[in-house]
């Protein structure tokens, strides 16, 4: 009993030691804040995982933006060189011009001008994953990373090869009951024809509204040519980051569904996650099924927290800087559930904090993997508050497998057995990657 007490008091230091960038942040549990862009605050930086968006993007510029002397003669260039010896001076005469000549100058509004200029150099760097977010966007963001209760049909959105699609209709809830399936490609929201011009949350804006109202979605499953139109009634949403349930025979195998490594903040996502490995270890079972299908990713961290609990020793995952530098995160004694059997589902849809976790038990022959190919993302975005209620998420690093392998959408975690799931068999009710874990773990 008193070797089991010492190797729990080393797992939690261990876990401060993983998480020591946020040390004044959980202590004042503002853990979801990362740093103001004008006084960043290094120790309470926090890198969020995500599955890849694409936005639009450009140069933050200041409000009182007109040059005295510049005119309307477009050959007027103004010199304009900013600190770091760059010539703005295009961007102000472009500026100026708008404001001066264009013919409905009057309905042009500065905020609108600065917020698309902003967007056009974010979607210069041709990071998906990087994206800059205006006050609405920033809202229903936090909003959904945080749990918080919405009114809309409950479906996670991505962008693929250009296009919005559905990463995940979340279960229980209008978006699945209706038909729509992970990895549709979403043609129009009622009458309005989505374009490449159309970002995910230009889409999550059209479908959101209010709880009893009708939205058509015209889609196209993944592996079909075909377009549906799928009727859905809005309903209230509330989202929570896993849930737990027997399955088997006897039920003698834990299941655990985790739909994003996020919540209201980082600590939140670590207590809910305490329980449910606390309910596991009660009911004695000795077989586990990790869900990660879906799951576009969250917190970094979080993922290792998690890892730390299935593994005795052994490389989680690594990052690597814009410098080159690179950190290791490694397990140590005295997790939760190092003694029972596990396998890990994921598929095309599981992203991010999903495949460091993943990647973290398939390469240290901690668990079987079974499904399809993951999405290959592996960049961590810092977010940083931009005035306005706006918000900046900029990739700052990327994370490695154990093996020091890059992982992105041609490199992604391939699984050990490979299981698909068909449209056939979504309609017939029929789940052929849970069953086949199932079968593996009752072997």
């Amino acid at each position: 009993m008193g070797d089991t007490k010492e190797k729990k008091k080393t797992k939690r230091i261990r876990k401060g030691e993983v998480l020591d960038t946020y040390k004044e942040a959980k202590e004042s549990e503002e853990v979801k804040e990362v740093r103001e862009v004008v006084e960043p605050k290094k120790d309470n930086t926090i890198y969020v995982v995500l599955v890849a968006f694409v936005f639009l993007c450009g140069i933050l510029v200041g409000k009182n933006c007109r040059i005295p002397g510049l005119t309307t003669n477009r050959t007027n260039v103004v010199s304009s060189v900013n600190e770091n010896g760059v010539d703005m001076s295009r961007f102000w005469q472009v500026w100026n011009l708008i404001k001066q000549d264009y013919v409905d100058s009057d309905t042009i509004k500065d905020e609108d001008l600065i917020e698309g200029a902003i967007s056009g150099m974010v979607d210069e760097l041709g990071d998906s994953a990087t994206v800059f977010l205006d006050a609405e966007q920033t809202k229903a963001f936090n909003d959904s990373s945080a749990g918080s209760s919405f009114e809309g049909i409950g479906a996670e959105l991505g962008y693929k090869n250009g296009s919005v699609i559905v990463v995940s209709p979340l279960e229980g809830h209008p978006a699945k009951a209706a038909g729509v399936r992970a990895g549709d490609y979403i043609l129009k929201i009622d009458d309005y024809e989505l374009t490449s011009e159309d970002s995910v949350y230009d889409a999550v804006a059209k479908i959101r509204g209010k709880a009893g109202t009708d939205v058509v979605l015209t889609v196209r499953h993944e592996g079909e040519t075909d377009p549906v139109e799928i009727k859905i009634t809005r309903q209230a949403v509330k989202v929570s980051s896993m849930t737990l349930e027997y399955v088997g025979d006897n039920k003698d195998i834990a299941l655990l569904s985790i739909s994003r490594f996020t919540d209201a903040t980082l600590m939140e996502w670590e207590k809910l996650w305490d329980k449910e490995v606390s309910e596991i270890k009660a009911s004695g079972v000795k077989k586990l099924i990790i869900d990660l299908r879906g799951n576009p990713g969250g917190f970094f961290n979080a993922a290792v927290y998690a890892a730390d609990d299935l593994l005795d020793s052994g490389i989680i995952t690594q990052q690597k800087d814009g410098k080159g530098n690179i950190k290791k995160f490694t397990a140590k004694s005295g997790g939760d559930l190092t003694d029972i059997k596990v396998v890990v589902l994921v598929n095309s849809a599981s992203a991010s904090a999903s495949e460091i976790l993943t990647g973290a038990l398939q390469q240290n022959g901690r668990a079987t993997v079974v499904g399809t190919k993951t999405f290959g993302k592996g960049t961590a975005q810092d977010v940083y508050n931009i005035s306005g209620d706006a918000s900046l998420h900029l990739t700052v690093l990327k994370w490695l497998l154990p093996d020091g392998r890059n992982l992105d959408n041609d490199n992604p975690i391939v699984p050990d057995e490979v299981v698909e799931y068909t449209n056939e068999d979504f309609i017939a009710g029929k789940d052929t990657q849970l069953n086949r874990a199932i079968e593996i773990l009752n072997k």
